[in-house]
């Protein structure tokens, strides 16, 4: 019983409904791991075992015919969204003792579904740069080398995932939150379509399809298991969408390729590209075509992406933080400042202009899946990069103008509304995890898990998680 934090989620799911193991059990199995390793990485600063014990004493009536029943499996949940009755900080000095006294619509919809909620998994502030540290907690480190990043914004979570604090994790992604610390942390982590998961914020912006919440677990499968539990209609969230007939745990469970698929290093020579990076994840494409795939090098145009997305992530920080901006702005970091003031000088043209060349990016990416079943692109430019530089500053001889601009193989996608994915490709020779993005069309989640699948199993990297922490100096 002392390794249950090894099981995959699946299985630990599979002896919960079969009564097998207790949530107790898996709930102590969880804190034993915690205490073991967990401060090497800092993952899971705020825990909450006697809420998830007392939960586990009432779960709901669950159904062993509901794919998204997990049974009373304790998960992490990222400390943007608010948990009832549990300190949920946003990564920030301001809210350093805020206890909300309700949940999300993202956390409701989870134990709605049978998952105890039994920590809270650190994050930069307010979710904002892919490097997790904050004022509060301090720095969530890499379990494959402590002195490197996590990556961010969902950094703890992915660092928790890798290590075996946890068998599931949530996660938010704006400009690639699950997917750059999937990638940095070997772990997998899916960005889903706008709506398909009930969006933890949407009290606050409601209509906004930039920033949603989504899946983490160290396989395809696991992944697919959280997804059928988080997706769903909510009443916070007017986009939320109805569940799908067809679980997506059985997509994940019938591998399949399309027969055309797109490939981009370097979406059409925007990135600057690590040279490891490049070399890995084009040998993960070589495996797509041994699985039988076309596979082309091209992609859509994303040439405006980068002004597209600094003028709607800034409009987006205005609306959400400008109050905080009077009231507290010696406790927010400088990066939110600047994005907070950027936003607020943005004129409606400016963001009339974003919106416009926006839509054009959709309505080309449309057209591009009416060829291609699939976009292939590396999930992050670079390897863990080291936990005290705050940000990728250059690459190459190319160097990037603020904190958010080497983001942008991540945040294209984001611009699409296309579900994107994440998963292990392979290592750096020394040892550090590179992960690739997988883009499907738009709603397309049951298609990017069935492909993500099967080239998890062509890699044969699933099983490498958990490990425990690299401890480097």
């Amino acid at each position: 019983m002392t390794e249950l934090w090894r099981l995959s989620a699946r299985e630990a799911v599979a002896r919960l409904r079969r009564r097998e193991v207790s949530p107790v059990e898996l709930i102590d199995a969880a804190l034993a791991r915690i205490a073991a390793v967990g401060a090497p990485v800092n993952a899971l600063p705020t825990l909450c075992a006697e809420r998830a014990r007392a939960a586990a004493l009432r779960l709901p009536a669950g159904s062993a015919d509901d794919p998204g029943w997990l049974a009373g499996l304790p998960i992490a949940i990222k400390d943007t969204a608010d948990v009832a009755g549990v300190r949920t900080t946003y990564g920030s000095p301001i809210y350093a003792d805020h206890v909300p006294t309700t949940s999300s619509a993202t956390v409701d919809m989870l134990e709605a579904r049978g998952a105890l909620v039994l920590a809270k998994s650190n994050t930069p502030e307010f979710a904002a740069g892919a490097n997790t540290f904050n004022e509060v907690f301090g720095k969530t480190r890499n379990p494959w080398r402590t002195t490197q990043t996590a990556g961010g914004s969902s950094g703890g979570a992915a660092a928790a995932l890798a290590t075996g604090q946890a068998w599931l994790a949530h996660g938010s992604d704006l400009g690639g939150s699950l997917r750059i610390p999937a990638s940095f942390c070997g772990v997998v982590g899916l960005r889903p379509s706008p709506g398909r998961v009930a969006h933890s914020g949407g009290r606050t912006l409601p209509f906004d399809t930039m920033s949603v919440d989504g899946p983490m677990g160290r396989t395809v499968g696991d992944v697919a298991l959280l997804l059928d539990a988080m997706a769903g209609e909510h009443r916070d969230d007017p986009l939320s969408l109805a569940r799908p007939a067809e679980p997506f745990q059985r997509a994940a469970a019938a591998p399949l390729l399309p027969r055309a698929i797109a490939w981009s290093p370097d979406l059409g020579g925007l990135l600057p590209v690590d040279a490891e990076v490049r070399a890995t994840c084009a040998a993960a494409v070589r495996a797509l075509e041994k699985l039988g795939a076309r596979v082309d090098e091209t992609c859509p145009d994303f040439g405006d992406a980068t002004e597209i997305f600094r003028v709607l992530r800034a409009a987006s920080f205005a609306a959400r933080y400008a109050s905080l901006l009077r009231s507290n702005r010696k406790d927010l970091k400088p990066e939110i400042v600047g994005n907070i003031e950027a936003g607020l000088k943005l004129s409606a043209e400016d963001v009339d202009r974003a919106e416009m060349a926006r839509a054009a990016l959709t309505h080309g990416i449309a057209e591009f899946f009416q060829r291609y079943g699939l976009l292939v692109t590396p999930a992050v430019i670079v390897p863990p990069f080291d936990i005290e530089q705050r940000y990728v500053a250059q690459v190459g001889d190319h160097k990037f103008a603020d904190y958010v601009g080497w983001l942008i193989a991540s945040f294209a996608i984001t611009l699409t509304s296309c579900p994107a994915i994440s998963i292990p490709c392979g290592f750096t020779k020394d040892g550090l995890p590179i992960g690739l993005q997988i883009v499907a069309p738009f709603h397309g989640e049951a298609a990017l898990l069935s492909a993500a699948a099967a080239l998890e199993a062509e890699l044969g990297l699933a099983g490498k998680t958990p490990i425990d922490p690299v401890v480097a100096h």
